[in-house]
């Protein structure tokens, strides 16, 4: 009877150390590192209905693998839209986010290399345009 006890714990703890292990060992944000430099950011103030969260950045490296990987890696809230623009160069005037579309001013599109967007639903949707 104590012999199963032990090995019920064992088992267990063994387990749990797993977990932790796998839990921090998961790859961060760094892994984007010399890929992109942030330009805006914009989070509505709403905390009991939808919440809309915008990202810009300006890529370092165009391949359009890690910019997918990028946005689903943004943080996104049931019910709520996330999207990231990805831009290729910038013009000189700074950029603020707004909440209503296309979120960023007219001038700025011609610069757009890539978009991803988490709608409500939780249902991505990545666009790359090639403008080369």
């Amino acid at each position: 009877s104590s012999r199963l006890i032990l090995f019920i714990f064992v088992g267990v703890v063994a387990l749990l150390i797993y977990i932790m292990m796998e839990s921090f060992s998961q790859p961060g944000m760094e892994r984007f590192e010399g890929k992109y430099e942030e330009i805006d950011f914009y989070r509505n103030e709403n905390n009991t209905g939808p919440v809309l969260r915008i990202y810009a950045v300006k890529v370092l490296d165009t391949d359009p693998s890690w910019m997918k990987e990028f946005g689903e890696a943004q943080p996104h809230t049931k019910y709520g839209k996330t999207k990231v623009f990805f831009f290729k160069d910038t013009p000189s005037e700074s950029l603020t986010l707004t909440p209503k579309e296309p979120h960023f001013p007219k001038e700025w599109e011609k610069y757009l290399l890539a978009s991803y967007e988490k709608s409500i639903l939780g249902e991505s949707r990545f666009t790359f345009n090639d403008n080369d």
